[in-house]
């Protein structure tokens, strides 16, 4: 491809039509003017080395690290307090009827709030000692896994209020 195009690119630079305008414009380069080119990729078929490998580099466990935006904490987070709200609301709602708001209203601020607390604090405390999400996720329960199940919460918690407030009341 790219040997089409610079043959493209030289067929027109040279050609007697264009050699009267663009000639005054661009500087006529000899055959080797841009010099040798390496390609910098990296062999993908290397063969595995018998020396031992480098550990890996420690997750950084400053606060404003484990919290930034792109930390692994706060979407985590979130998705984990969506995961237990939504299997909440469902369950209050089929036992009792109620829809999320008249559950809210009805004392689940208390439980929103001691939930919150209590599943911050047992999230944030190994990332804190430095232990990544990824070194303990094997097999079906995976870190990957746990970040989809808590977004489609969020998703099902947002879709779940949404509905009872335009149907006007449980969604069951």
């Amino acid at each position: 491809m790219a040997a089409a195009y610079s043959f493209a690119t030289q067929s027109i630079l040279g050609s007697p039509i264009s050699r009267v305008s663009i000639r005054k414009h661009v500087p006529r380069l000899g055959r080797n003017a841009g010099g040798p080119v390496r390609c910098m990729a990296e062999d993908e078929r290397k063969e595995p080395s018998t020396t031992p490998t480098a550990p890996k580099a420690k997750m950084s466990t400053k606060f404003t690290d484990v919290l930034a935006f792109s930390g692994p904490a706060p979407e985590r987070i979130n998705g984990r307090l969506a995961m237990v709200g939504f299997v909440s609301a469902m369950a209050v709602e089929l036992a009792k009827g109620q829809d999320v708001f008249a559950q809210i209203s009805d004392g689940g601020l208390t439980w929103f709030i001691g939930t919150s607390v209590v599943l911050s604090l047992a999230s944030l405390v190994p990332l804190f000692k430095g232990v990544s999400v990824e070194s303990m996720s094997e097999g079906l329960m995976t870190s990957d896994a746990e970040l989809w199940n808590g977004r489609f919460a969020m998703l099902g918690l947002i879709a779940l209020a949404f509905t009872e407030y335009v149907k006007g009341g449980a969604l069951v």
